[in-house]
């Protein structure tokens, strides 16, 4: 009569604590469920663990995960070991579909690649080179020529033993239908979509030196947005959520908030929160920082422009389907037909209907009533300093969540309004020094050069019997290429402002040979200028005035000026706080970023930095 054997307490202790270690992994608690364990009494000597695949009573088949027991490892290698076979199940790698040589050492390689890169444990392998490719078909297409040579060079990484299968089939089974292999899958894609979490929240509360409310509405609804949510999940992994009841007190915050300038959206914890609406409050605030809400204010008026944002924004939200408004209070009337209007075109319109005006003022965002919920105490242009690298990341991480969005259609559908103001300020701005030279290319094209003999050839002494050409331009067309210049030196411009105007002015006049430029400055009074060479704007240059803002005098004399050509186009450097101006001529206005003029006008406004 036989004995059975005991296996030794240390090694079944060691196989314990490497299962513990797969449980406590955020991928490997998804998977480790497809399979049951058993200890078999024959086992290689030098294997660690295999799979077998039998059918059970109903004709599904059963996996079973066989370890060795007398197999003598530290718990870091089982784990390893045990991690493997949980690969080749969720891979359906183990599939009976095919069983042939190439395939099998194929997708052992894969699941030694996938280990190696996710750090599992210690490696029972010596580290083999890098894969020939990424599929297992393609792999095993590869290597099929030649398995003797690959087995060298790669060496065998089967956890069963040497030369022995790391799973076994019985014939009896049949290929796995589409719900098994499916149901594999999706258990591996949970796994690293919580592995991807799991990442997220621990490099957000290190870069935050925080650890946050884990088990907050709002926390939770931020992980859902991460691991559900792609659009948005960039923007919601790198906020920092604020539920601090005195902090929003001291801040006037009646629901919520965002400041995009430190990464914070603020919830008030005194508000009875459902899970739907706390989803809709911060796809709220992420549109406001992904659609740059803030930096397109431009000088408009601060509560205004954030009424116009939030019912664009409602309303796309309200058509997704993300949770629940939490007030009806807050901007969502379909019958203002706002919804299918960028937020430029509603605030023009909110503007010039006075009605329509004082009937929003009384309207309440999510911070409150009559207070704006983008928060921010930086001049207009802040973005264009240190903060243009934190801009760019808000561009980026909109455009790589709509390409997720997009590449996923189980998510949800996107309204088409939002998908085109998504894909327009993806596109980088032109520089406002590119756009004024364009306009001021219509005026000044390139001069043709024309052949004459009234001026000696350079290479003419190379040939003294032949007359030879040069090519000249008419100076008489180089004389009338001129514009005029009406430049603002009121105390409202600082030196700067001025300093880069003049700049750009020059800039342009020298690489479109502009000999002299008409520039007139004005405050109260005029104070002309007269023709001046660009290279004099490059050079220290007086500004006299410092006063006042009256510019339409300086406009009525070049336009009734004898030598002013009555085509020449006008540029007016204001900052837009002045009167209404009328000028006849073709003109454009050159405004410092957040600068807005007093009137309506249909001529181009080119902006720039004021800091750049």
């Amino acid at each position: 009569m036989s004995v059975k054997r005991i296996p030794p307490k240390d090694n079944l202790a060691a196989i314990q604590a490497g299962r513990s270690m797969l449980h406590l992994h955020p991928i490997f608690s998804f998977i480790d469920s497809f399979a049951n364990i058993d200890y078999p009494e024959n086992f290689p000597k030098d294997g660690f663990v295999r799979i077998t695949v039998r059918n059970r009573h109903d004709k599904t088949p059963s996996i079973i995960i066989e370890l060795n027991p007398w197999q003598k490892a530290s718990a870091g290698e089982w784990a390893y070991a045990i991690a493997q076979c949980h690969l080749h199940i969720v891979l359906n790698h183990i599939d009976p579909v095919r069983s042939d040589e190439p395939w099998r050492f194929a997708c052992e390689l894969i699941a030694v690649d996938w280990l190696n890169q996710m750090t599992i444990g210690q490696c029972i392998y010596p580290v083999s080179s890098p894969l020939p490719a990424q599929n297992p078909a393609d792999i095993a297409d590869l290597l099929a020529d030649n398995m003797v040579r690959a087995r060298l060079d790669r060496g065998y990484p089967s956890s069963a033993g040497r030369d022995q299968p790391t799973w076994i089939v019985h014939p009896e089974v049949k290929p796995f239908t589409a719900a098994i292999r499916q149901r594999h899958t999706d258990a591996f894609a949970n796994g690293i979509r919580n592995a991807v979490i799991e990442a997220v929240e621990k490099a957000g509360n290190k870069s935050r030196n925080k650890e946050g409310k884990a088990d907050s509405m709002a926390e939770t609804a931020r992980r859902w947005f991460v691991a559900n949510y792609p659009l948005l999940a960039s923007l919601a992994a790198a906020f920092e959520i604020v539920e601090d009841a005195e902090l929003c007190q001291r801040l006037d915050i009646s629901l919520a908030a965002v400041n995009t300038e430190i990464q914070r959206i603020y919830i008030n914890p005194k508000f009875p929160w459902t899970d739907n609406q706390l989803k809709f409050v911060m796809a709220h605030e992420l549109l406001h920082v992904g659609l740059r809400h803030e930096a397109r204010m431009q000088g408009r008026d601060p509560f205004l422009w954030n009424i116009a944002c939030d019912y664009v924004i409602n309303a796309w939200l309200v058509e997704m389907g993300i949770g629940t408004i939490p007030i009806q209070s807050l901007m969502l009337d379909l019958t203002l037909g706002f919804e299918h209007e960028s937020a430029e075109a509603l605030y023009d319109r909110i503007v010039k209907d006075l009605r329509l005006m004082r009937r929003l003022q009384k309207e309440r965002t999510l911070r409150g009533l009559g207070k704006s919920d983008m928060l921010g105490e930086k001049s207009p242009s802040w973005w264009t300093g240190v903060g243009c690298d934190l801009d760019t990341f808000y561009r980026r991480a909109l455009s790589e969540g709509l390409e997720l969005h997009l590449a996923q259609v189980q998510r949800g559908f996107l309204p088409g309004d939002l998908v085109e103001e998504i894909k327009s300020i993806l596109q980088p701005p032109i520089p406002w020094d590119v756009k004024l030279g364009q306009w001021l290319d219509n005026y000044f094209p390139p001069i043709a050069a024309k052949r004459s003999f009234a001026r000696a050839s350079r290479r003419q002494s190379s040939t003294p019997d032949i007359p030879r050409a040069v090519y000249i331009k008419p100076p008489e067309l180089i004389a009338a290429r001129t514009f005029g210049v009406v430049l603002d030196t009121s105390g409202s411009m600082d030196k700067n402002t001025l300093a880069r105007s003049l700049g750009a002015i020059a800039s342009y006049a020298l690489s479109r040979e502009v000999p002299q430029v008409r520039v007139i400055q004005c405050d109260a009074g005029i104070h002309d200028m007269g023709y001046i060479e660009p290279e004099s704007l490059l050079e220290t240059v007086e500004v006299k005035g410092r006063g006042g803002t009256i510019l339409q005098p300086a406009i009525d004399r070049l336009e009734s000026a004898a030598n002013f050509p009555k085509d020449a186009p006008i540029l007016i450097i204001t900052d837009g706080q002045c009167d209404y101006l009328s000028c006849r001529r073709a003109h454009a206005f050159l405004l410092p970023e957040g600068g807005r003029l007093p009137f309506d006008t249909r001529s181009p406004i080119f902006h720039f930095d004021r800091s750049a």
